[in-house]
């Protein structure tokens, strides 16, 4: 018998440590994750930032990223909040403790952490099984990439955010650990700031093989500098899914699309 399996046999033997009915959820990517473990009916409502996943179209809305609306919170009467810490200000958050509500709070770092706590939330949402299959997915999938796109030596890497200021991302970002199950290696990992701010001049002096950006402009500004290893090999690579930005079980396809984008010889 599988450990799945048998981990599936064990909860319904024992059964879920949880029950909710009204959740409300306060991240795009946390929504996200409560449709793919197939547990939308429970939703009640939803923190607001982009397009919404077709089932929750019709759902309340209860405030955008940074602007929570608590009284209408309230009014829906959750049993359970699931909460990214950067989608609602410090000020709201402690509000949130003060209501007493339970919470579950997510920020992988990491896609096997993300893998762990969509495992939790299933737990949380009283769906431990979904949960259980659709991690073990998620983690035979990232070890076949891991496999597939292994290198001696890491490409570097540079992940460029946005272009005036330029942004990039740090070592804590869940990005840099897609890179890395890409075979390559975030040339600023050794920041810690999850989007720190870079100079031009910094970038130069770290010539990453490989520069990957969400727009074709701004990385054809990047020809400015031939000297760059990414420039001088033709390795300005554009990146359009916007899957890495929401760490839900999508993230792991992203992730995939990224890695046939920056090494797609493997």
């Amino acid at each position: 018998m599988s450990r799945v399996w048998l981990a599936v046999l064990l909860l319904a033997v024992s059964g879920p440590v949880f029950s909710v009915e009204r959740v409300v959820s306060l991240a795009p990517s946390l929504s996200e994750i409560v449709v793919e473990l197939d547990s939308a009916d429970l939703l009640v409502g939803v923190l607001d930032a982009g397009e919404r996943p077709a089932q929750l179209k019709d759902l309340p809305s209860v405030g955008r990223y940074g602007q929570l609306d608590m009284e209408r919170l309230l009014s829906l009467r959750p049993d359970l909040l699931l909460l990214w810490p950067g989608s609602v200000g410090p000020a709201q958050r402690e509000q949130l403790k003060r209501l007493n509500i339970p919470t579950y709070v997510a920020d992988p770092h990491t896609l096997e952490q993300l893998s762990a706590q969509i495992e939790t939330i299933a737990e949380r949402l009283g769906r431990p099984e979904r949960g259980i299959s659709l991690a073990a997915d998620l983690r035979q999938r990232l070890a076949s990439l891991r496999q597939r796109y292994r290198r001696d030596e890491p490409l570097r890497v540079f992940y460029q955010v946005w272009d005036r200021p330029l942004y990039t991302v740090g070592s804590g970002q869940i990005i840099s650990d897609a890179l890395e199950v890409c075979g390559a290696r975030n040339v600023f990992a050794d920041l810690t700031l999850p989007a720190p701010q870079v100079s031009v001049e910094a970038v130069l002096q770290r010539n990453p093989e490989v520069i990957v950006a969400s727009d074709q402009a701004q990385l054809d500004a990047w020809k400015a500098w031939p000297q760059v290893a990414a420039v001088a090999q033709g390795q300005l690579r554009l990146v359009t899914d916007k899957g890495l930005e929401r760490p839900s079980g999508q993230m792991i396809e992203a992730t995939a699309k990224l890695c046939q984008v920056i090494a797609p010889d493997r």
